[in-house]
């Protein structure tokens, strides 16, 4: 059976390593993963007026769908000022829009964080501001494996490539164990 991961990267930077990171996975996926990646981009900021006046962006509508129709979400979180970066936190805000919504896009859906930044903590304080935010949203987190990338410039080379071997093992061994991790709670929810 084909299982569907969306990964979404949470820096909207054109040469992100969080972006990098998630393509790295997604060519490291296990056969049987169907691996799509998503920005946040075109999200815009999460004011009540314009949803009121206008309803949810179209770009809002679009990955909620995708979310909704995954059997596992893939977060690439970076780490700014010791916590969830401003835009990752925003499109979570609009993507839990309408309230109604949530149960829908989030509810106990199989969700894994990894994130890589050039500091020498990977992305710790991120990935730990993220659970209280995956508990509100029902989701059902896996705490099988922690994937925290340091000194990403060592890591990937100038055109965004994983070139460390040892952080493609600890991937390949993070996505492996996430893979396992929604097949199980696929067959607990059936």
């Amino acid at each position: 059976m084909m299982i569907k991961i969306i990964g979404i990267t949470g820096s909207l930077r054109s040469g992100s390593f969080n972006t990098a990171l998630l393509r790295a996975a997604k060519e490291m996926a296990p056969n049987n993963v169907a691996f799509e990646i998503e920005t946040l981009k075109g999200i815009p900021l999460y004011d009540g007026d314009i949803e009121s006046a206008e309803g949810i962006p179209e770009t809002v509508i679009t990955l909620q769908e995708k979310i909704a129709a995954a059997d596992g979400l893939l977060l690439a979180t970076p780490e700014y000022n010791n916590s969830i970066p401003g835009v990752f936190k925003n499109a979570l805000d609009w993507l839990s829009r309408p309230p109604s919504a949530t149960a829908r896009v989030f509810g106990s859906r199989p969700v894994a964080i990894i994130g890589t930044t050039p500091g020498g903590f990977g992305t710790v304080l991120s990935q730990n501001a993220w659970l209280p935010v995956l508990r509100t949203l029902g989701t059902h987190p896996w705490f099988g494996g922690r994937l925290l990338v340091s000194r990403a410039h060592q890591v990937f080379n100038e055109s965004g490539e994983m070139v460390d071997e040892k952080v493609r093992k600890q991937l390949a061994d993070f996505l492996i164990g996430f893979v396992e991790f929604i097949q199980v709670n696929d067959k607990v929810q059936k």
